[in-house]
């Protein structure tokens, strides 16, 4: 008998138009994501009735993501064994529409967004790699400090020897992993991505370095540079290993050479002659130009840091804290450990390595506030990721789990993380920070740094500054809180504490992920559970709608016409999915209590507002369609989260022509969004509506719900 596993994954195969359909498939840590050749083709409603789906997010017109949770891996991995789901990317990917189509929650300058995107999804299927690896050094800098093994020694025995092994093979073979990740992230051939770094890993490539025509020559630093003639061009050995910048470059190289391959030989061929004349072109490219070129802008770098250290050491340490956290996911970091070492063999000391450690520790303050939020939400997936990540860092010194983990995926990380690079980089410089050793900047090497005490307070307050603005303003925006808390309550079955409405939670956070209106409904759902307290319960008024046969009526939140919740184009209001009511055309611009109320939700960006009212119904006021796209221009805000307000009290207010000129609907859903526990909710259309006017009527179940 199939697994529940398998079952899934064919039934979701079917349902979104077989392999034949699919021109990509890729995953995150909690979505299938799909680019359709024809997105209507996908069932979304049987998608979403698929037991183990927790939400179905159509992304522009080809794209499509089937949100599964922590095990979303389990699902890819059963889809690719399936027959022509593996090679579905390749062949089809040019039936699909030829703009490229992102996932997520995008800001206005989406380009910024992808950037971040790319190197993030580049990363993250290498992280548990990163983080087993990191752990493992962590345990040889445990034995440095417990003094059994000079972790830095030239040579080791033999068992400490096969454990630097161990870790190294991650970092060494790094360009490998990073060219296959990112040529699939891009859609070009990962395998191809990956073979062009290998070819400069190769034992014959790293061999010519001891030819005799090799020309040796060194650096402004005293590094050795190995200059060989191929094919009577100078050719530049390079060491590749660990490098990332260099295959991310060939694998961008690679996408837009694959494609323009593909349009000139004929598709019977394009298996052999595709990948042939892309390695005949692009392993030279990279080895003359793309990896010299990645390699020597990190270098530029270095030297640029070596003359503002000769210039002011107080300044550079506060200028390297801040650069760290944008050169660590190009690569562009690992050059500046030759600057390191030879600077602790000529100088006796290095001015690198401690300002280093205030980025080291706000960022590993990031994750602990993440960690904390997490462990609050009970959000298992990012608690995992965040503790695993913050071990690494504070035990081993390694950075790039929380960078790849947290930091990447979610943008406004960047705002808490500077502020804490730049304290800890100011304490680094008043106390003239020094390493006298080359270490990974972990709790338990600051030892070698001199003086101890000035750069135990500086990491300390790059730590606590960095993790205070995390616990207290969050680390990701509104929309994708929402999103995360729909998925939590979804997943473990989070019940309401006042109405214990367990059974609306999943439809709550299968809307957060198909529609930008999504987020709203599962933040009503999710912030309403966070909001309850032993006070509240005890003062929470009587729910009349709720006794067993109530009939209770709803008026209008704002005036207009009304219509069928059926007229509004989008399938997920007028599926009823985020329950019954209306839609209303407004004729003014201003939202009100519809009756005495809580405000269980409202949005920055003032769109959406979610309410109990006192009787007991949860009404959804979302005001237009995709709304959310426009930041909050256009709309003010009257009122905040558990705000008690009174029948007629302002809720919203919002300029019609700025949602018109923006190309957004403004028609108004107003629903109902404990439906379920009601045995009927009925809307009310009708060519005009006031305050007065009555447009749902609830009628409560013959025996009580809850």
């Amino acid at each position: 008998m199939a697994s529940k596993v398998a079952t899934a994954s064919q039934s979701i195969l079917d349902n979104v138009g077989g392999a034949d359909n699919i021109a990509s498939l890729t995953h995150c840590a909690t979505r299938l994501r799909f680019q359709l050749v024809d997105q209507s083709k996908a069932d979304q409603t049987a998608l979403d009735d698929i037991p183990g789906v927790l939400g179905v997010v159509p992304q522009g017109s080809t794209g499509l993501q089937v949100v599964m949770g922590g095990d979303v891996a389990n699902y890819y991995q059963e889809l690719i064994k399936l027959p022509g789901v593996d090679k579905s990317g390749e062949e089809k990917k040019a039936a699909s529409s030829g703009k490229k189509e992102y996932g997520g929650v995008r800001g206005r300058f989406g380009w910024v967004d992808y950037c971040f995107e790319f190197l993030s999804d580049t990363f993250r299927p290498i992280l548990w790699a990163l983080l087993g690896a990191s752990l493992i050094i962590t345990i040889l800098v445990l034995c440095d400090t417990a003094g059994i093994q000079d972790f830095r020694a030239e040579v080791q025995p033999p068992t400490f020897q096969f454990m630097h092994a161990m870790w190294r093979s991650v970092f060494y073979f790094l360009p490998i992993m990073v060219g296959a990740t990112a040529a699939r992230k891009l859609g070009a051939n990962e395998w191809v991505g990956a073979a062009i770094p290998a070819a400069l890993l190769t034992p014959e490539f790293l061999a010519m370095k001891e030819l005799p025509d090799t020309v040796v020559t060194q650096n402004s630093v005293g590094v050795d540079i190995y200059t060989v003639d191929v094919w009577g061009i100078p050719m530049v050995l390079n060491d590749y290993g660990g490098q990332v910048f260099p295959p991310m470059l060939a694998a961008i190289a690679l996408y837009w050479l694959e494609k323009g391959l593909k349009r000139i030989i004929p598709a019977a061929v394009q298996m052999v002659f595709v990948p042939f004349i892309c390695l005949l072109v692009l392993i030279p490219a990279t080895a003359f130009l793309l990896g010299p070129f990645g390699i020597g802008v990190g270098n530029g770098i270095s030297s640029a840091l070596e003359a503002i250290n000769n210039f002011s050491p107080f300044i550079l340490a506060i200028v390297i804290p801040l650069l760290y956290p944008f050169l660590v996911p190009l690569g562009l970091h690992w050059p500046l450990n030759a600057i390191m070492i030879q600077n602790i063999n000529t100088l006796g000391y290095d001015f690198i390595q401690g300002p280093m450690g205030a980025w080291n520790f706000a960022c590993f303050g990031v994750v602990a506030g993440v960690l904390v939020i997490s462990w609050r939400e009970k959000n298992r997936q990012m608690r995992q990721v965040s503790f695993g990540s913050l071990m690494a860092g504070l035990l081993g010194g390694i950075s790039e789990p929380s960078l790849y983990g947290v930091l990447l995926r979610f943008r406004k990380t960047y705002m808490r993380l500077l502020p804490g690079c730049f304290a800890g980089g100011v304490v680094m410089g008043l106390f003239s920070v020094k390493a006298y050793a080359f270490v990974f900047t972990s709790a338990l090497t600051t030892v070698a740094m001199k003086p101890t005490f000035g750069y135990i307070i500086g990491i300390t307050v790059a730590f606590v500054t960095s993790f205070l603005l995390v616990v207290f303003f969050d680390y990701r925006s509104a929309d994708e809180k929402a999103e995360v808390l729909a998925q939590i309550a979804a997943e473990e079955g989070k019940e309401d504490s006042d109405d214990a409405a367990g059974d609306d939670a999943p439809a709550a956070a299968a809307s957060a992920e198909v529609t930008a209106a999504a987020p709203v409904a599962a933040a009503a759902t999710a912030t309403a559970t966070a909001s309850a307290t032993a006070t509240a319960v005890a003062e929470a008024p009587a729910k009349t709608a709720l006794e067993p046969g109530a009939v209770t009526e709803l008026t209008a939140p704002l005036e207009g016409k009304a219509l069928p919740l059926s007229e509004v184009p989008d399938p997920i209001f007028a599926g009823g999915r985020l329950g019954d009511g209306v839609a209303i055309e407004p004729s003014n611009n201003i939202v009100v209590a519809p009756a005495d109320a809580k405000v269980l939700m409202v949005q920055k960006s003032g769109h959406a507002v979610a309410l109990r009212l006192d009787s007991g119904v949860e009404v959804l006021i979302h005001v237009g369609l995709d709304t959310v796209q426009l930041g909050g221009e256009g709309f003010d805000v009257h009122v905040t989260r558990n705000q008690k307000v009174t029948a007629g009290e302002p809720l919203i207010t919002f300029d019609p022509q700025v949602v018109k000129a923006a190309g957004y609907p403004l028609i108004t859903p107003v629903v109902v969004s404990n439906t379920k526990k009601f045995e009927k909710v009925e809307g009310h259309p009708a060519d005009q509506v006031t305050a007065d006017s009555v447009i749902i009527t609830t009628t409560a179940k013959s025996e009580k719900s809850d």
